[in-house]
Formats: structure tokens, C-alpha cells, sequence
């Protein structure tokens, strides 16, 4: 099995998947343009049978149907999300196993927050903890916005819940490469954070290429301020008293919302 990271070069600066499999099968994690998608499957010579949904905004389902009549291929998604992800054929719900083959498994994590019918999905491989495809509720360096179809507590406790506690080891999949500008909003609230420095220098080097720089859940809890909810120099600059982690959270994504 493999994971292949699609950067799309469009304005939202996209990323697609594809998980491709032993059997020359494949699976399309929020397909932005179907041409871009089955150029990449023709070259590997890989057949298409499912698109993961994380969500259901434009760019994440945008190349469902042209894949769907190329390929007949099903869309699995959120049970809520039925009625606004085209192709929609199967319905997922929390903590579902996917098996992909003999040694891989994707497990369903029902992540409200960035809308109320967002999934993230843990991949499993050989019995491990590998990697998370995170959509739009977990980024390099930040999280996602709730302005359309949200919930700002929401995203909270699913940042608590579902990902704080992962193992350090695991693998961040993002729906967007947004990681300069949110490094750049770490060092406003955080000047000091020496991690998000040394990677900012990373990212504006001329050979950067997105995705060439991923993160684990322990560098996130380094340099992403929405996992450093009790850091002091955060919460002065914040301009907030004594607050409780959610208040931390809820002004950050205020702030980063006008960023």
C-alpha cells in the first residue's frame, strides 16, 4: 500500500490522495479536478473503486461525479452528508473499520467542528498507528475555520478528544497546505516558538514544494497553537485573564479567522 499526496496548485491550495493498494486498486481521498486524478491513476495503472469524502464543501467533492461516470466508482461519506456530496453512495459512521486489504485499515473518525458531517480517517497498517487524513479539521501548524456550517466548541473537543491523545508518531494528511501562513500566525502569538522559526525558514526556501514537508502529532503540539491551549506567552498576547483552554481555542481561531 501507498499514499500518494497530491498538491492541486489551485487558489485553496488543495491536497488530494490517492491510497494506492496491492491489487492495483485505488482509493481518491477529496478529489479537487478529475482530469488531474485520472491522469495520476492511467500513469500507475491503477483502477479506481471508491472516493473518501471527508466533507462536504465544493473542493473536497468537486471531481466526485466526473470520476464516478469515468469509473462507477462508490463515495463513501458522512451518514449526514447525504444529501450534499454528489455521487453519494455509502454512508460511514464513527469508529467503522475500512478494511483496505490483509495488513491496512482505515478507521472512520466522526470530527465535527470545520462543518457538522466532517470525518477524519486513521490509517492502520500492520496493527500501527501510521498516519491520519485530517480534511479540513486539522492542519500543519493550525485548524480549520467554522464559518460555514461550523461550530468553534465543537472543533474544540474534537481537537481534544480525537487528536491530542494520538501517539506522537502519527503522520498529518491535511486537506490544504496553509503551513506558512500558519507558521507566520504562530510567531505572532508565540514570537519565541524557536520550532516554528526553524520550519518558516523551511518553507520559504526557494526549493520548497508543498507537501515535501510533512509533520507528525508531536511536532504539531511544538509550533500549532491550537494545541498549546495553556501556553502563557499565547494567552498574554491573546490579551485573555486566567482563561480555560476552550477560551484559548475560541480567541485563536477568532484571531486566525482575520488573519
Amino acid at each position: 500500500m501507498k499514499v500518494h499526496q497530491i498538491y492541486t496548485n489551485n487558489q485553496l491550495r488543495n491536497f488530494n490522495y490517492i491510497i494506492e493498494l496491492e491489487d492495483q486498486s485505488a482509493i481518491v481521498v477529496d478529489p479537487w479536478d478529475a482530469c488531474e486524478i485520472n491522469n495520476y491513476l492511467n500513469e500507475r495503472h491503477l483502477i479506481l473503486k471508491t472516493i473518501i469524502n471527508t466533507h462536504e464543501h465544493w473542493d473536497h467533492v468537486q471531481g466526485n461525479l466526473a470520476l464516478v461516470q469515468k469509473h462507477g466508482c462508490e463515495v463513501w461519506a458522512h451518514e449526514n452528508a447525504a444529501h450534499s456530496i454528489p455521487g453519494f453512495t455509502h454512508s460511514l459512521k464513527n469508529k467503522q473499520i475500512i478494511n483496505l486489504d490483509d495488513n491496512n485499515q482505515l478507521i472512520v473518525l466522526d470530527t465535527p467542528g470545520h462543518t457538522l458531517a466532517h470525518l477524519c480517517f486513521m490509517l492502520i497498517s500492520d496493527g500501527q498507528q501510521k498516519a491520519i487524513f485530517t480534511g479540513d479539521t486539522l492542519f500543519n501548524a493550525g485548524v480549520g475555520h467554522c464559518r460555514l456550517g461550523g461550530e468553534e466548541r465543537l472543533l474544540y473537543n474534537t481537537i481534544i478528544k480525537n487528536f491530542y491523545p494520538l501517539e506522537d508518531q502519527i503522520i498529518i494528511y491535511p486537506g490544504h497546505d496553509y503551513l506558512e501562513n500558519n507558521l507566520r500566525f504562530t510567531l505572532k502569538f508565540e514570537p519565541s516558538n524557536q520550532q516554528a522559526k526553524k520550519l518558516l525558514e523551511k518553507v520559504t526556501a526557494t526549493d520548497y514544494v508543498p507537501g515535501n514537508i510533512q509533520t507528525n502529532i508531536a511536532e504539531e503540539k511544538q509550533f500549532n497553537l491550537f494545541m498549546r491551549l495553556d501556553n502563557i506567552d499565547v494567552i498574554n498576547n491573546l490579551s485573555l485573564n486566567q482563561p480555560i483552554a476552550e477560551q484559548v481555542f475560541i480567541a485563536l481561531r477568532s484571531q486566525r479567522d482575520k488573519w
